[in-house]
């Protein structure tokens, strides 16, 4: 069985094509949720991990996910039903084209991990390939739905790879989402940056200042940061 344990859950990930990594942990414990969010909406939600994530972090009522992969969306559902919050978390089996068509609610919160690859290779393994090319959601149908289904004072949430964080700005900007919080990542503090922490809302800044996280000092020696961020998810932090 692959079964990654954390602090208060546990996640079984053997049929997901997309294994729980550093981005997704980042994510969900990154996330800011300053607006006491009522609901949140999970795009693309693989192992149900950020869903249970922000279970564990704040009270929400209604946490919904959208899967579209079959056993992935199978799997969410399992971890979803042996977590102590399986009363407030619910998987949708769709994609979001659908679960755009017919909105029903909105969401103070909308978090996502989108599967990224601008390459155009792909490997022999479809379902990866699904969970990780730009095609299976472009950024552009992921921005539209956040503005579409986000509440008058609600975040939406992401993480996407350094080199695309300008031309995300941009696309956010156009449909009047503004950054409000820039982390970018470094695993090391010789290494480029990485990945791009990001968080909108409906109205501007005035300013905005983007900060910075390094993931190690050395190969498993964290930094402070790091473990600040993660002590309450991962079992040896």
């Amino acid at each position: 069985m692959s079964i990654f344990q954390f602090k208060e859950f546990s996640v079984n990930q053997d049929k997901c094509a997309m294994k729980i990594g550093t981005d997704s942990v980042l994510l969900g414990a990154w996330c800011p949720i300053d607006n006491n969010p009522f609901s949140v909406l999970d795009i693309g939600a693989g192992t149900g991990i950020l869903s249970l994530m922000l279970a564990q972090r704040i009270n929400a009522e209604q946490i919904d996910a959208l899967e579209i992969d079959d056993d992935a969306y199978e799997q969410c559902v399992e971890n979803f039903e042996n977590s102590p919050w399986s009363d407030r978390l619910f998987c949708f089996h769709a994609g979001l084209d659908e679960f755009v068509d017919e909105p029903e609610d909105e969401y103070d919160l909308i978090i996502s991990n989108p599967p990224f690859y601008s390459e155009d290779y792909k490997t022999d393994n479809s379902q990866r390939d699904l969970a990780r090319f730009q095609e299976a959601m472009p950024f552009e149908e992921l921005i539209d739905a956040a503005q579409l289904l986000l509440s008058e004072n609600g975040i939406f949430a992401v993480i996407i790879p350094y080199k695309e964080e300008e031309r995300f700005i941009e696309l956010c900007t156009q449909v009047e989402l503004y950054p409000i919080k820039v982390t970018r990542v470094k695993g090391t503090p010789t290494t480029e940056i990485k990945r791009s922490l990001l968080a909108f809302k409906r109205y501007e800044l005035s300013t905005l200042t983007a900060d910075e996280l390094i993931i190690e000092t050395s190969r498993h020696q964290y930094t402070d940061e790091y473990i600040e961020l993660t002590k309450d998810f991962y079992l040896k932090m």
